[in-house]
């Protein structure tokens, strides 16, 4: 609605408010080159300058600022903001407002990244006022199930529904002769709260940006988007996330947007084992592994610190190892969810075999549904009770 002008008064008084085409609020400039910015610094893996550059090219191809506003402008507003900051040589010679230093992504721009992350691939998800997982057994729990049963000899106090069974008495006894007997107890029942310890790891070997196609960009945003649902939506669960290549390691949460892909073949086992030594120091029952990988196993590293290598094809010697290693999670009670970004026959019979040596799952996906997939199977087998 425009602002009336002073000679429309009259106007106003014969015929009441006058309104105007309606518009929807429009985003500002630095909201919309903000939400680029965000995709572009996740895909230059936290190189300010080189995203800043696309940012560059992208205005002069769409016209997003303007002569008031500028991508200078833009940049000076982040670091307002708190979302970057200048980090001057340590030789001396610059200080604080002198000369030019270096500029880098802060710690609130990577909470933003994984916020933005979680809106993109979760965005439908509706937060738990616990940030806990039910299961389906009903018993000895902490959270109320709305079941109501007869009161039985060793069921807790706090367990006894008063207004239910005041409401027992008061229809047994009647309100004159009001009595509270055992009979009329009723106890609601609860369900069981369980947690979840959980391994992503990633695979950064080069074949995740092979033949023209990024795959690494997106299994991080999974990995943010993840570490985000975990931390805010269930922060009684755990979430460690190991990445591999020629060897395996962990990173930390807000390493995920530097991540890159390194000129590395595929040491799976590496991976596994490095997994399952970290669930092993988990006291959670319930434990499980998500592995996102395109790319068959191509490495193993032997006892005395080489590396065997093999990329043609399927090594029969690598493989048989990954399926050991599958079986040896079954054994510990630890399902394995493999994601394959790839569509290769002979690949997909050795994660059906992978998955078969471990009773986990396997999904074949492109890259649009992975985030989807992997919340849905999250939040299955975290329902899970394993005894």
């Amino acid at each position: 609605m425009n602002k009336p002008s002073k000679n429309t008064s009259s106007q106003h008084q014969k015929s009441g408010f006058i309104f105007t085409k309606h518009s929807a609020k429009q985003e500002s400039i630095f909201d919309r080159l903000f939400g680029v910015f965000q995709e572009l610094i996740t895909h230059t893996s936290g190189d300010f300058d080189e995203a800043i550059d696309w940012l560059r090219q992208l205005d002069q191809e769409y016209k997003i600022t303007t002569d008031e506003y500028t991508i200078d402008d833009f940049i000076q507003e982040l670091k307002d903001r708190g979302f970057i900051r200048e980090e001057f040589e340590q030789d001396g010679t610059n200080g604080p407002g002198q000369g030019d230093g270096k500029l880098s992504i802060t710690e609130k721009l990577e909470r933003s990244l994984r916020k933005r992350a979680l809106e993109q691939i979760f965005g439908n998800i509706k937060r738990s006022g616990q940030g806990n997982h039910k299961t389906k057994q009903l018993g000895f729990g902490d959270e109320q199930s709305g079941d109501f049963r007869q009161y039985q000899f060793g069921d807790a106090m706090d367990q006894i529904s008063m207004t239910e069974s005041i409401k027992n008495a008061q229809i047994n006894n009647g309100i004159g002769d009001f009595r509270l007997t055992e009979s009329d107890l009723v106890v609601e029942e609860s369900m069981h709260k369980s947690q979840m310890s959980t391994v992503l790891m990633i695979d950064i070997s080069h074949s995740m940006i092979l033949y023209g196609e990024d795959r690494i960009t997106p299994a991080k945003k999974v990995a943010m988007a993840l570490s985000e649902l975990i931390t805010t939506r269930y922060p009684k669960d755990t979430l460690d996330i190991l990445v591999f290549g020629n060897d395996a390691w962990p990173i930390k949460i807000k390493d995920l947007p530097y991540l890159t892909v390194g000129p590395y073949h595929t040491n799976t086992v590496a991976g596994l084992q490095l997994a399952m030594d970290m669930l092993r120091r988990k006291r959670n029952t319930n434990k499980q592994i998500f592995m996102i990988t395109d790319g068959k196993p191509s490495c193993l590293r032997l006892p005395d610190g080489r590396y065997y290598k093999n990329s043609n094809g399927l090594d029969e010697h690598i493989v048989n190892k990954c399926y050991m290693m599958a079986a040896q999670a079954r054994k510990l009670h630890i399902p394995i969810t493999t994601f394959m970004i790839a569509s290769d026959p002979y690949l997909q019979q050795f994660v059906d075999q992978f998955t078969q040596a471990n009773q986990g799952k396997s999904f074949y996906t492109g890259l649009q549904g992975l985030g989807e997939m992997i919340f849905t199977d999250y939040e299955t087998n975290r329902k899970r009770n394993l005894r």
